[in-house]
Formats: structure tokens, sequence, C-alpha cells
């Protein structure tokens, strides 16, 4: 019998011992402290993985999770009910810590972290899969494997309160049905995508009429298609672009970011992956000229319908397009911020803010990132660029993920 005790917590959530040889093993759902004894082990070239058979001890920080999928389903939309506040907090300071200091090279303490203002019923948005007749989420330890879900705590009232509506009415949905995204977005419209896995035409309006609320969005995306509204308001705030799953605490963000770049009056400044453009907003408000790039056509449409109401449109040029095509068509900026999605900078946008940062002695980025590692990465690949402040934000409490904000500077 394998038996470690556990040291920390790693990025993913998992915890890490040693084995009796000195390999690291990664374990899910245990704490710092727990004393284990291991099962399947899978030792690969640096490292092994293994499952707990039982746990002789537990750990300080270890608690009993709020979530009845979280244990009786092995959920893995979550990967630290077991540990405390606390504890959450400090593995978070850790991994952002760990990997600017082992992927970025970067000599830097743990940042500070910002604590959530809600660490449950936060998210606008969840994600179900469908499979074998079950609607839900997917076990960790078997991630093939849908489990049934009653109830998600870390997510809004109101979205569940619609997907209880749907599991009612489940007969009503497409046979081809693969997953089930549900939002409520800023202005509390809520909204059903319904992905399927073929091009055959759904009859939404059977289900519309059942859920009996004729302000739900019901939204079609057949496999490889985009998806479109089939049922309910016809306009409204595109269900698929992306917005922070925690909007308010990930508007925070943005103004810090924003306060960071100092005086923008009347200076060019670059939003990059800008999505539904809060971000080109605040800087617009800030006295930036701005120029605002984003994929996604849908959400740059909304964007520019809001300016209009807004009236920030004098200030904000939006282009449709992937940020390492655009590039070249947006005049040298005073300052940037770019809110790249988890797989970070392309890298050849990281290449040009190298070489735009070597000409720019003073001039800042501020990059929010949902990945520390690619963060670390892409640091690494902009020398020109000294980091002069990172904090942390416990966006996504229960879980591993966090949000982080760098702060960099071009240096002379």
């Amino acid at each position: 019998m394998t038996a470690v005790t556990i040291e920390r917590i790693a990025a993913g959530g998992d915890g890490v011992g040693r084995l009796e040889d000195g390999m690291t093993v990664f374990v899910p759902r245990t704490a710092p402290g727990d004393q284990v004894e291991l099962e399947a082990v899978e030792r690969r070239r640096r490292y092994a993985r293994a499952r707990v058979r039982h746990r002789s001890a537990a750990g300080p920080d270890r608690v009993e999770p709020s979530c009845e999928h979280y244990v009786g389903d092995a959920c893995g939309g979550c990967q630290l009910q077991h540990l405390d506040s606390t504890a959450q907090l400090e593995a978070k300071r850790r991994i952002v810590g760990d990997a600017l200091r082992r992927i970025g090279g970067l000599d830097v303490p743990d940042p500070e972290i910002v604590v959530s203002p809600s660490p449950w019923r936060y998210r606008s948005r969840i994600t179900l899969a469908a499979a074998r007749g079950r609607i839900g989420l997917h076990r960790f330890d078997d991630p093939g494997v849908v489990f049934e879900l009653e109830d998600c705590p870390i997510t809004r009232r109101r979205v569940m309160q619609l997907w209880q509506r749907l599991r009612e009415h489940r007969s009503l949905l497409p046979r081809s049905l693969t997953g089930l995204m549900l939002r409520e977005d800023r202005d509390g419209g809520l909204h059903a995508v319904v992905e399927a896995s073929d091009q055959r035409v759904w009859d939404a309006a059977p289900l519309a009429r059942a859920l009996g609320d004729p302000e739900v969005h019901v939204w079609w995306r057949p496999r490889g298609g985009a998806a479109r509204v089939v049922a309910g308001p016809q306009r409204g705030f595109p269900a698929v672009a992306f917005e922070q799953v925690y909007p308010g605490f990930g508007q925070l963000i943005r103004a810090e970011a924003v306060a960071a770049l100092g005086d923008l009056s009347d200076k060019v400044v670059w939003d990059l992956y800008a999505g539904v453009g809060d971000t080109a907003e605040l800087l617009a408000a800030a006295g930036g000229r701005v120029w605002s790039v984003d994929a996604d056509r849908q959400a740059v449409e909304w964007a520019r319908a809001r300016e209009g109401r807004s009236g920030a449109g004098a200030l904000i040029q939006r282009i449709t397009g992937r940020v390492e095509e655009e590039l070249h068509r947006l005049p040298t900026p005073h300052a940037v911020v770019a809110n790249p999605p988890r797989g970070g900078l392309a890298r050849t946008v990281s290449e040009a803010l190298e070489v735009w940062a070597k000409t720019q002695p003073g001039a800042v980025v501020c990059y929010v990132s949902c990945d520390p590692a690619t963060l670390a990465r892409d640091i690494a690949r902009m020398p020109a660029l000294s980091m002069r402040s990172v904090t942390a934000y416990d966006l996504f409490p229960q879980t591993s993920h966090v949000e982080a904000l760098a702060v960099l500077e071009a240096t002379a």
C-alpha cells in the first residue's frame, strides 16, 4: 500500500505529495495535510497520478463540501469545495506565483488576492452535457460519464430555475441533443442554447410554449453551425458571446486595469480580445482613443449597438477579426489592454508587443489572464516588458481557476 502526505494544491486543483522514491504524485480531492493511502498509481516519466483508496487523517483545512454532487457524483465542475475559504485563496495565490516563477522565470512572491464578494450563486452561465439520456455535468474521475444535474450551488438561482423548467419538458428537446448552455445576461434576460449533433431543423415552438415565458431566448446551434434564436425575443444580448461568468467582479478587474494605465487623454489605446466591449467603454470614458479587436462578430455588433446609447462610439474603432491578423491595421498605441482566452496570446501577438515595447519606454500593458501558465509563458516571450505588479482575483470560488491582472511596463 502506498501512503503519502499531501503537501499543497497544484494548478488544476489536485493535491501534491511525494512517493517513497521522491517522485511527485498528483491526487485529486485531497487537502494539504491529508494522510492518504493511494491506489491506481500511474507513473509517468517525471510524475505520477493516483486516486485515494483511504484517508487515514484529514488536513486542517478540509471541510465538508456543500454540494451533494461534489462527492455523490464526483462532479468535475468544482475542484476545491473540500477546502475552507482561506485555504482556497492561499492555493490560488500559490498557483499564480508558482507559474510566474517556474514558467516565467520571475523572482516574485505569491501575489495578493482579491476575495470574491460571493462564493456561491455567482455564475451567470452553465454548460451542461447530454449523453445516454442524462443531462448534467461530467465526473472528474471519468470525464466520459455524465450524471444528471439536480442543482449547481455556484450557479445563479434564476439560471437553475430555468434548468428545472427545462428538465420538466426535456422530451421536447431534440433527440440529437449534445449540450445545453443556460445563461442570465447583464439585463436579466434568460437564454437556453440548445446544441445538437446534426443539422436537422428543430422546432422549438412546443418547448417555448411549455416553458410559458415568452421572454426566454431559445437558441439552436447545430453541429458545426452558428447559434441563432428560434424562439423568444430576437434581439438582446448575444448568448454565445464571451463575458465573465461573474460579470460584476469582472468589471472590477477591468476598471483596475484601466486605472493602471494612467492618463489616457487623447492617447491611442489597444483593447485586444475585447469581447462585448466593456473595457473599450472604460478606456473611452478615461479619454483614450480606443482601437478594439475581437473575433466574435455578434459580440462586436452588440457593442456597436450599445455605443449608440452610451455615446462612446466617437472614441472607439471596433474591428472584427482575429487579433493576430488585425494588428497591422492599428495605429501605434500609447498603452494596451489584452484579455486573451485561456490559450493566451498568439505568438505573433506577443512578438508584436515585444517589438513595440522596445520603442516605447514607459508604456504599459495590462494583461488580464484566466490561466497563470499562459500568462507566465507570454511574459517570458516579452522581455522588453517588465512586470510592475500582479494581482490575483478569486473570480471562480470553489474551483481551482483564478484570474490575474499583470501590469507590465516597457523598459528603456
